[in-house]
């Protein structure tokens, strides 16, 4: 790649702030910077003409400091480093943004984005649209106001990409997914925190993708792996380990007529249409509709106008839950439907079992043994809703998903070491 090139935005930044013998401003309580650092229109000129003019190698640096921009930052040119001092050290607001919809919007590939906190963007805190090899590492995307539908919709979002790597980084806020990788290849979200968003970390028409040691809390819904119709790609190949998914009891906040906003507040785990999915080894607890939803695209409510393309698939195929720790959760079911669900099975002081799964089924494919929803999870029951007879004759049943899968193998990005 050659000699490395840092446009040094960071001294005229001070100079022009008046914070010249000011290399960092002290942290608050909260994490972030104590004062603000007003940026004029002229210095934030500056690093997106330094945005604008980088080349492959070039790393690009805002110090530490909390800035107010009124414009979206862009880049277009591969192999570009944008970095600051830390997220706890370099924040960056669009609390007052006038135009583009996202904080920060990238068209490039080899891009890694370190060390700094995107706030209250008018759209997506930052976009990452068809690159290769992306590394998003120590970010916070957030809303400061606290959950609301008029926040952004996603605050990392990397879509059709490939060799994706997510790690060390925060969520908070998004009206529709805080952590949400689309139509992608290939992809690694690990110790991340996503809190406040309707969806927490979502993974969705996606292929090969590793969730894990992450915390999900205080979200609609923890983690979801979902399929969509009329999208480039259909996913499959997800392993979601080692996380915490608690206390995802939100009020949904999603926009209405969204896809996300079909998820029932307090779902710690959600498999919607998508195959060869592994949930293990994670701590799920005290999400209070379930644990873990297993369902297909008719039980979602969200139907897309003109149908789904020929080859759509909508139920969940080859889902292997096993080895979790599960607590709590399924006492507080959301929506009337689940509620008198949960009355009539098990009683107002009952709760659902910590596998509730729509009922749907593939007539045409019933028996295919390697697309079973398989759960070795000591005792664990499973709860069939019985969706398409509209609840009608649910039943908890342990024997016909006493099944084993062939395990799903590790995602290997290109050019990383684990």
């Amino acid at each position: 790649m050659g000699i490395k090139t840092v446009l040094a935005v960071a001294a005229a930044l001070a100079l022009a702030a008046g914070c010249s013998k000011q290399e960092a401003a002290p942290a608050s309580a909260e994490g972030g910077i104590a004062g603000d650092l007003k940026v004029d229109g002229e210095l934030q000129k500056k690093i997106q003409e330094a945005l604008l003019d980088a080349k492959p190698g070039s790393v690009v640096e805002i110090p530490a400091g909390r800035y107010h921009f009124d414009r979206g930052l862009s880049l277009r040119a591969n192999g570009v480093t944008l970095r600051g001092a830390g997220k706890d050290k370099t924040i960056v607001s669009f609390k007052d943004q006038l135009s583009g919809p996202e904080g920060l919007i990238v068209y490039a590939s080899d891009f890694t984005l370190e060390g700094l906190t995107i706030e209250d963007s008018k759209g997506d805190g930052v976009k990452i649209n068809d690159g290769e090899n992306i590394t998003v590492r120590n970010v916070r995307v957030r809303w400061t106001g606290g959950p609301k539908t008029s926040n952004g919709p996603y605050g990392i979002y990397p879509v059709k990409t490939k060799n994706v790597l997510i790690e060390d980084s925060e969520a908070w806020g998004a009206a529709d997914a805080g952590i949400y990788v689309g139509q992608s290849r290939d992809v690694i979200v690990r110790r991340c925190h996503a809190e406040q968003n309707v969806a927490g970390i979502e993974i969705e028409n996606t292929i090969n993708a590793d969730v894990y040691e992450n915390v999900a809390t205080g979200n609609t819904g923890g983690i979801l792996v979902f399929n969509m119709p009329n999208l480039t790609q259909h996913g499959y190949g997800t392993r979601v380990y080692k996380n915490k998914a608690v206390k995802n009891n939100l009020g949904n906040f999603g926009a209405k007529g969204t896809a996300v906003a079909s998820v029932p507040a307090g779902s710690g785990v959600v498999i919607n249409s998508n195959s060869k999915v592994e949930i293990f080894d994670n701590d799920i607890a005290d999400n209070q509709t379930a644990n873990i939803i297993v369902s297909s695209y008719y039980s979602t409510g969200y139907f897309t106008q003109g149908g789904t393309e020929p080859d759509y698939d909508p139920y969940p195929r080859a889902i292997y839950v096993l080895d979790n720790r599960f607590s709590g959760g399924g006492d507080s079911p959301d929506g009337l439907d689940l509620k008198t669900l949960k009355t009539m099975m098990f009683g107002i002081n009952g709760r659902f079992p910590d596998v509730l799964w729509d009922g749907y089924v593939d007539e045409k494919r019933a028996g295919v043994a390697e697309e079973r929803i398989c759960v070795k999870n000591g005792k664990t029951e499973v709860l069939n809703a019985d969706g398409p007879n509209k609840y009608k004759s649910p039943k908890v049943d342990t024997q016909t998903h006493d099944c084993e899968l062939p395990r799903l193998p590790a995602v290997e990005l290109k050019g990383r070491s684990a």
